[in-house]
């Protein structure tokens, strides 16, 4: 993937750090999911059916939380991002999908934090460097 995720956002008008979790995975979840469905789309032409349905396999709160476990695993964030992760991770939310556990629904949050929050901070180089790595777990699960 060679191109910019270069949204029209402007990091003068807020700091991500004073944001809730929540809030910040608000975004997250939207900058994940457009992530995933550009790399579906560049990766091969198919039916609109058949990327709805690849999406929603890496969307999910069980495979978001696959991908920050191999980040946390790999050592690859830094001080920062793993304190975004632990308010994402601590955030008190009002339900649970009914097909993520409780434990992978905190931490597919964190992710999403994680990913807002460095959207929002206009780190979208970073971004996609942690895409990346997460989408190596995606290749694995659909092994």
């Amino acid at each position: 993937m060679t191109s910019n995720l270069n949204l029209s956002t402007d990091a003068k008008r807020c700091d991500p750090a004073l944001l809730s979790p929540l809030a910040l995975a608000f975004v997250g979840d939207t900058v994940f999911d457009l992530l995933v469905r550009e790399m579906l789309v560049t990766e091969a032409n198919r039916p609109v059916g058949k990327l709805h349905a690849l999406s929603a396999q890496r969307v999910c709160a069980g495979a978001q939380a696959d991908g920050i476990r191999v980040l946390l695993e790999s050592g690859a964030l830094t001080d920062e991002e793993v304190a975004v992760f632990k308010r994402g991770r601590n955030a008190h939310t009002s339900r649970t999908p009914k097909n993520a556990t409780e434990a992978s629904y905190h931490l597919a949050t964190a992710c999403e934090a994680l990913f807002g929050y460095l959207y929002l901070k206009g780190d979208t180089g970073r971004v996609r460097e942690l895409f990346s790595l997460i989408c190596e777990c995606f290749d694995k699960r659909t092994e």
